[in-house]
């Protein structure tokens, strides 16, 4: 049984770091971008467009894409070395650093903190966050809206372990959500707005004035330093896609309703909250990362105290 696991366990690690006979070529040498990306966002729009594929070919590299269903098990890849780049929301990648992740933020997309949200169901006699107190809510554990959690409890005199926090990936948590399992969900778009939609759920807080819901594109420390001019690339296309996204919301969302699977007017309504426009890497976002790190540390989710702004790029090379 012991070797089994041995066996299946390298199997895994191999299929993670493309190793497989069948792995797309390059996926190991640098000179393919392998980028994780979650069923939303920026990202998505450019995988669908198509647009980096001709940047970097000019550059002499190929793109791979891989979809996860989260910043958490996105950065885990990151990790192990199966993908260079990624997108995530705020708090994957303090658990992540603390984990020992290599990684570097390279890029981060304005605050949208309508994006992520407290649902109750429609007739929920739930009526402020403070009513939470010894119920149970259902995110995903390390994710952005964990953060969201954490801050709308302290608001309201509560602290994380005064909720019976039920972790569980997006598809999950909506299913429980539905079937009366848990009493309260912690989601971002566009499951908040596909939840409301299908469901006639209530927004009961969403992150305005409580977090920032920054997006966040990060890499290898190891590759942002030997290819910088691809990660450059990288977030010069994302730039251009999201400027052209900005004026034109709802040809956006026809252009993702295929592969997301939600209908164009939730779509609309969820690229509705998103802010749009990839900015750089400043001392007052580490500083807004920090109290992230803090926050999960103090309240004894996080492993160990850490500096994020170790994890910050240095683009001299």
């Amino acid at each position: 049984m012991a070797t089994r696991r041995i066996v299946l366990t390298s199997m895994l690690a191999a299929v993670l770091l493309g190793a497989l006979p069948g792995a797309p070529a390059g996926a190991a040498d640098g000179k393919t971008l392998r980028i994780g990306y979650q069923k939303y966002g920026t990202l998505i729009i450019l995988k669908t467009k198509g647009t980096l594929e001709k940047r970097l070919a000019s550059l002499g590299y190929g793109v791979e894409w891989k979809e996860f269903p989260g910043g958490p098990q996105l950065l885990e890849a990151l990790n192990v070395g199966a993908i260079d780049a990624g997108t995530t929301g705020e708090t994957p990648p303090v658990f992540a650093q603390a984990a020992g992740a290599p990684l570097v933020y390279v890029g981060v997309e304005p605050p949208a903190p309508k994006g992520e949200a407290i649902l109750v169901p429609k007739d929920s006699k739930i009526a402020s966050v403070a009513e939470l107190k010894g119920k149970k809510v259902a995110l995903n554990k390390g994710s952005n809206v964990h953060y969201l959690l954490a801050k709308a409890l302290e608001a309201n005199g509560l602290k994380l372990a005064d909720v019976d926090s039920v972790f569980l990936a997006p598809a999950d948590g909506r299913a429980a959500f539905e079937a009366g399992k848990v009493d309260a969900w912690v989601i971002w778009d566009p499951f908040e707005a596909a939840a409301v939609a299908a469901t006639g759920a209530r927004v009961l807080v969403d992150g305005t004035g409580l977090v920032q819901n920054y997006q966040y594109y990060l890499a290898t420390r190891d590759y942002a330093a030997k290819q910088p001019q691809v990660i450059k690339a990288l977030l010069a296309e994302i730039d251009t896609v999201d400027r052209w996204a900005a004026g034109n919301v709802t040809e956006v969302a026809k252009l993702l309703s295929p592969d997301v699977g939600l209908p164009v007017a939730v779509l609309d309504v969820s690229l509705g909250h998103l802010a749009y426009g990839v900015q750089p890497i400043t001392p007052e976002i580490l500083a807004y990362q920090q109290q992230i790190a803090d926050t999960f540390h103090k309240a004894g989710l996080l492993p160990k105290a850490i500096t994020v702004r170790d994890a910050s790029w240095d683009q001299g090379s």
